[in-house]
């Protein structure tokens, strides 16, 4: 936990994350990145040079109670923590029927958690992506969508007046296995856990360490160091920019 906490602090300091009087929601979704992240943050804000209150939300999908044992953490820690009932999975797999869910359920409960955020008087939320999303993210959207993309460290959203921040975008998945084993982790109950495109390209990186030492951290470098960075945006001209931005 200290070597998370001390990348989560280097994250926060350089990308400006956290100000004094923020009150910062968490997404608890159950997994091992969300419940690390919520602790992480309870424990920073108790020394950090900026005063922050923390509160853990989870949005439950399933009815099924099964995060007793996170609300038994979170008041032994003094964490406060709400579970947020909601009609997510009756809507995509019930109703809908949806083939591809993850996009749908990932806007639904993003769009459940600003709201909850906004009642509970939070003006950010935190999720608990981590170094190997970025590196997730960023080959999604180069084999599926033929961009050069990513989400961002921090970012305001202008409909809502809230700030999403990723404080955990330094730490390793394995750092979060490690911690993780001493917390009241949850099992998804999708149907679509571990059938989905994120998944196939977390084993195409897996693969490619086998023949590439350290690969993840190469592309995750090659993504968050601008001075890196070398494509043909350099080599056109601004008129011929503009042309190819209306093309």
């Amino acid at each position: 936990m200290q070597k998370i906490l001390s990348l989560m602090r280097k994250c926060i300091d350089q990308y400006n994350m956290i100000e004094d009087g923020d009150k910062i929601a968490v997404g608890v979704s159950g997994g091992k990145d969300s419940i690390v992240l919520l602790k992480a943050l309870h424990m920073y804000s108790k020394f950090s040079p900026q005063k922050f209150s923390v509160v853990g939300f989870t949005i439950d999908m399933f009815g099924t109670n099964k995060f007793r044992e996170i609300a038994k953490f979170c008041e032994s820690e003094g964490i406060e923590y709400h579970v947020i009932p909601s009609d997510i999975y009756k809507i995509i797999f019930e109703e809908r029927k949806e083939k591809s869910p993850c996009s749908l359920c990932s806007k639904l409960r993003r769009g459940m958690l600003n709201t909850t955020a906004i009642e509970f008087g939070c003006n950010k939320l935190a999720l608990g992506h981590t170094a190997d999303d970025i590196v997730d993210t960023f080959l999604l959207s180069l084999f599926y969508e033929g961009r050069l993309s990513c989400f961002a460290p921090v970012t305001y959203l202008d409909r809502t007046k809230m700030t999403v921040i990723r404080p955990l975008i330094l730490v390793d998945e394995m750092m979060i296995l490690s911690e993780s084993k001493k917390l009241p982790v949850v099992k998804s109950e999708c149907p679509a856990d571990k059938h989905t495109q994120r998944e196939f390209v977390r084993n195409c990186v897996k693969e490619l360490r086998t023949h590439i030492p350290n690969v993840d951290e190469r592309i995750h470098g090659a993504i968050t160091h601008p001075e890196r960075y070398n494509l043909f945006d350099k080599y056109v001209n601004v008129d011929n920019k503009k042309k190819l931005g209306n093309s």
